[in-house]
């Protein structure tokens, strides 16, 4: 038997009542974009969550009166460091009724944030809770860190890597439905305004319909750069793509349209280039100029999708052996007796961040599934939650290491 197995077996799964009235007060408190300080609430019950436990905590403003909330279970040195990072904001309520009221039906939890992801938040939470009150002497650190705006810019991640985050390990805690996320492809939105030459109707001799102009623009991407960008496969990650998310063009129809905004989603692969992703749409603009004197484009980052200091939502992916993918399989293992899979996560998370420029091996890892994020339907199940208190658990001593006897 293990020096885990022999600890108490009470320390890997708290009681269903005490994770449900931990996640309902999490979901209580609204944390989506129009909240005055949105997170900070948030970010002040966490940490009073921890400093009533006895664990150092403190907020870290960010800007705009937001906080990110850190917390350390700090262990007596010689073993590894980790974090548990989870994003604090939600998207909006949209059409989900009683959006902050957690509701059970069955086995599932049901309101915003449960996967997305607030659930992954108690589960972090209670993990680190046990261990301490289990007087469990880990060798390295444990760090909690909840931070904002993963929806939007990434502002809470993007502040840690200016202050120099470091650690040996860092776990995502989007939902990944118990499996391990071991990458994910960049992601960047750009948009093109497409200028023509507004005129009536009834003179479009003596106009440049910008909506045309715009045609001629996707034409172009579908016959040279989308082919290209399917032949661009990453063996776990699968291939690169583009999406036409948005497209807005003149005002009406005997007008010929003098303007046409084009938005979209780009993702990219690990081994691609990010300043390559740029330069194929300005070489295709440029082409198109060269042909056409007539055809006139700005082509740009979105606002929204710009973040601090320059840095790129760049993808990620770690390889299967790594002592961070080996250690969350073997206490995923020892709580659930099944084996995780090793995937990939269909989204962008701020795993990008960490493992890109933070230079942190980095798995997103996380009950709840992807498919009911940000929906009027999104729910977690209490089994898979509570199975993850004991995985993080689990996690934390396998790869921090227990202290030396």
């Amino acid at each position: 038997m293990s020096r885990e197995e022999r600890i108490n077996n009470n320390l890997f799964r708290p009681s269903e009542q005490q994770f449900c009235r931990l996640l309902e007060d999490l979901i209580r408190i609204p944390s989506y974009p129009g909240i005055s300080r949105q997170e900070t609430e948030l970010a002040t019950y966490i940490r009073d969550f921890f400093s009533g436990i006895g664990i150092e905590a403190e907020l870290f403003p960010v800007v705009d009166g937001r906080c990110n909330v850190m917390a350390r279970l700090q262990g007596s040195g010689g073993g590894k460091n980790l974090i548990l990072n989870g994003h604090l904001d939600t998207v909006p309520p949209y059409d989900l009724k009683d959006a902050l009221k957690m509701r059970k039906v069955g086995r599932e939890l049901y309101g915003r944030g449960t996967a997305d992801m607030k659930g992954a938040l108690a589960c972090m939470m209670l993990a680190m809770s046990r261990l301490k009150a289990s007087g469990t002497r880990l060798a390295g650190d444990v760090v909690f860190i909840g931070v904002i705006d993963e929806e939007m810019t990434s502002a809470g991640t993007c502040a840690l890597l200016k202050g120099g985050l470091a650690a040996d390990g860092a776990v995502v805690g989007e939902p990944m439905d118990g499996n391990i996320g071991i990458g994910h492809k960049g992601l960047q939105w750009f948009e093109f305004r497409i200028h023509g030459k507004a005129v009536h109707g009834g003179e479009q001799e003596n106009g440049i319909n910008a909506i045309r102009q715009a045609m001629r623009l996707i034409n172009r991407l579908e016959e040279v750069l989308i082919p290209s960008l399917s032949r661009r496969v990453h063996p776990v990650i699968g291939a690169s793509s583009l999406n036409y998310g948005y497209i807005q063009g003149g005002f009406q129809p005997s007008t010929v349209a003098g303007e046409c905004l084009l938005q979209i989603d780009r993702r990219w692969i690990p081994g691609e280039k990010y300043e390559t992703v740029v330069s194929e749409f300005s070489d295709l603009i440029a082409e198109l100029e060269r042909e056409d004197p007539e055809f006139t484009c700005d082509f740009s980052v979105m606002e929204n999708s710009m973040m601090s200091d320059g840095l790129i939502h760049e993808g990620f992916e770690i390889d299967i052996n790594d002592p961070l993918v080996v250690a969350a399989a073997e206490a995923s293992f020892f709580i659930t007796g099944k084996h995780p899979d090793k995937a990939p996560f269909k989204a962008w998370t701020d795993a990008g961040l960490i493992s890109t420029y933070g230079k942190i091996p980095t798995i997103v890892f996380g009950p709840g599934m992807l498919k009911s994020a940000h929906t009027r339907d999104e729910m977690i199940n209490i089994d898979q939650a509570l199975d993850f208190v004991g995985i993080y658990t689990s996690l934390c001593i396998r790869f921090c290491g227990l202290e030396k006897l």
